[in-house]
């Protein structure tokens, strides 16, 4: 027959003969066999030993001395607590063999990847049938002694516990229903006399050993602040990787199912010191510290920008992970545990902050001092560009975070601060949320910084294409994202499109005007009776003058580059369109003029077509071909 506990019922043995439960018990003594009582098979003798401690626990009138049996070296003062010592001593060592040797097998890292541990998981507080993960995808990685009967509705049932699990905790069954009912049988005897302390640290120790074991295999190091905060980036990214894969998998299932085994031995048992769930704290409560432990230093290091996104990922782990935290850590021992990520959390949201700051001030403060060769675009506007692309794919998390819009004395802190910062033009829309008009003053500052290296050119022409190659990249990435086109607004948008045309505007303008110049009527047509109303000595300087600027432009420009393919065509057409009738008309009217004397060659140099071909060359990055073997082929 069984208890309430699912242990053997206490029932007087031989009619009361004290001296029958005395040898049962001494029969066991741990000095003289090791075999155990509670092997999970034939349970005659587990019963018999239970009656037996039953059956001197009450026959003892007074309070036996509290403490292990194994630190006391007084004799007893009499053959009840002589052997009542002995079966605690009994049960002490069954407990931890039943906590080693009869657990279930899982595979941790089967259960890692479910989607239950997914960032999208349901945060209800609806408590749901235990451990239901039949979705689980199968692992080959990492085997673990701790739990495999998922589910189960057998064995002891919750019944004063305040723990509710929410949906995305995957609790496992890490020992088996018959030694659940075993393990409680002991603890309740245990407890009863006076043994509670020793029966804790006991489940404590063995549980330590299979949480630290679920530790080593999902790659959760012990690592202090200090060891975090020397170690490179490339190391520290690679580990907050595996940190977030490991919290969600501790959480979620390792503490998870640690908390309802401790609620199926010790629920309702009354008399556990420190409380029913005090065996719990004593297996997880250092495992937890350490797990924090890494995320702590990571929110305490240094700030700078690279580590913006890995950051946000952690931030947004452990807030996906605290309301699970608040269910499993819900007990006063343990509620420094949920108040130590809590911390985590803020702190993490302030780096966040600050490290947007250092962003913006790294811009605008940016001491390149050399232009990048052909007036293609500067790695810094790829980097700036790139990064608050990424910046606006977690636009949920940082509109919550980012309250406060930039500050006219954070825009300008620095050396320049004192003379009231750089004259920067800043749209501050209404409608604008904080987030937004941060990403609009980091895309401001960015070309307030290009305009200053655009100047860095001695060709005009090239400090425009510059800028407008520039402009036209933030102008792309912004269009190609359809989160930041949002944050950043249409308005702004259309301001820096019209912002780079103008820049190609410029660029054509300082290279093109005194070319055309070459091409002009002015200072050609003369009178007189022997002439023929056209100065020849000055139609030949012209195409003379018109050859050597359009070489020069060709051999120049076409070592400049717009890597954009799209942007690259549309400029030598818009050349072309001013180029080609010019000429053509120009060639027209005068080539007779040449073409009838001697060695018209030298300065009719290009016919319509080779100037068409020789703008395909402008604008690839690298030096043409020669045209005079172009057309010679």
């Amino acid at each position: 027959m069984m208890d309430s506990s699912g242990g053997a019922i206490a029932a007087p043995v031989a009619d009361g003969n004290l001296e029958a439960a005395e040898r049962e018990i001494r029969r066991w003594d741990s000095a003289s066999t090791t075999a155990p009582i509670f092997d999970g098979g034939d349970r005659s003798d587990a019963e018999r030993f239970l009656r037996a401690v039953d059956e001197i626990c009450r026959s003892i009138k007074d309070p036996i001395a509290v403490g292990s049996p194994r630190r006391s070296s007084s004799s007893s003062s009499s053959a009840a607590t002589d052997a009542i010592q002995i079966a605690m001593a009994r049960l002490e060592d069954e407990f931890q063999n039943i906590l080693v040797s009869r657990v279930n097998e899982f595979e941790i890292e089967s259960l890692v990847d479910l989607s239950s541990l997914s960032m999208s998981s349901s945060m209800s507080g609806e408590e749901v049938p235990a451990g239901d993960i039949s979705d689980a995808e199968g692992s080959d990685e990492g085997s673990l002694l701790a739990s495999g009967s998922v589910g189960s509705s057998l064995g002891h049932r919750r019944k004063s516990s305040s723990y509710r699990s929410t949906r995305s905790i995957r609790e496992i069954d890490l020992v088996p229903d018959d030694a659940i009912a075993d393990l409680r049988s002991i603890a309740e005897r245990m407890i009863a006399a006076g043994y509670g302390r020793e029966c804790v640290q006991v489940y404590g120790s063995a549980r330590k050993a299979a949480v630290d074991l679920c530790f080593r295999q999902l790659g959760v190091e012990k690592l202090s602040i200090g060891d975090v905060q020397r170690l490179e980036w490339d190391a520290l990214e690679a580990k907050i990787r595996r940190w977030i894969r490991a919290a969600r998998a501790c959480i979620r299932i390792v503490f998870a199912s640690e908390r309802r085994l401790c609620d199926r031995v010790f629920d309702g048992l009354g008399g556990v010191p420190g409380g029913d769930d005090a065996p719990f704290t004593e297996t997880v409560k250092g495992a937890a510290i350490q797990l924090f432990g890494f995320a702590d230093a990571i929110s305490i290091s240094r700030r700078s920008p690279e580590k913006l996104f890995k950051i946000l990922d952690l931030h947004d782990t452990i807030s996906d992970l605290l309301p699970d935290i608040a269910a499993v850590f819900c007990s006063k021992s343990c509620e420094s545990i949920y108040t130590q990520a809590a911390e985590i959390l803020s702190r993490l949201a302030e780096a966040i902050r600050g490290i947007l700051s250092e962003l913006e001030n790294a811009v605008l403060r940016d001491p390149s001092k050399i232009p990048v060769p052909g007036g293609t675009i500067h790695p810094l506007t790829r980097y700036v560009m790139n990064y608050i692309s990424l910046i606006s794919d977690y636009k949920q998390t940082l509109v919550e975070l980012i309250v406060t819009r930039p500050s006219a004395s954070s825009r300008f802190s620095g050396d320049d601060s004192g003379a009231g910062g750089p004259e920067v033009d800043f749209p501050e829309p209404e409608n604008q949320s904080p987030l937004a008009s941060h990403l609009t003053w980091i895309i401001v500052i960015l070309q307030h910084n290009l305009e200053n290296k655009a100047n860095l050119y001695k060709d005009s022409a090239l400090s425009h294409l510059f800028l407008m190659n520039n402009v036209h990249y933030i102008v792309h990435k912004v269009k190609g994202s359809p989160e930041l086109r949002e944050l950043i607004g249409d308005n702004y948008l259309r301001k820096m499109t019209a912002k780079f045309r103008q820049s190609a505007t410029s660029y054509q303008r300082a290279t093109w005007v005194r070319i055309l110049y070459c091409l002009r009527d002015e200072g050609i047509h003369v009178s007189g009776s022997f002439s023929s109303g056209v100065s020849k000595s000055t139609l030949r300087e012209r195409f003379r003058a018109f050859n050597a600027a359009f070489d020069e432009v060709h051999r120049t420009q076409a070592t400049w580059l717009v890597p954009d393919t799209q942007l690259r065509e549309e400029l030598r057409i818009s050349i072309s369109e001013r180029l080609l009738p010019a000429y053509r008309s120009f060639l027209g009217r005068f080539r007779h003029h040449i073409e009838n004397d001697r060695h018209p060659e030298m300065y009719i140099k290009y016919s319509v077509e080779d100037l068409e071909a020789a703008l395909s060359d402008f604008f690839e990055g690298c030096p043409p071909a020669p045209l005079s073997r172009r057309r010679a082929h």
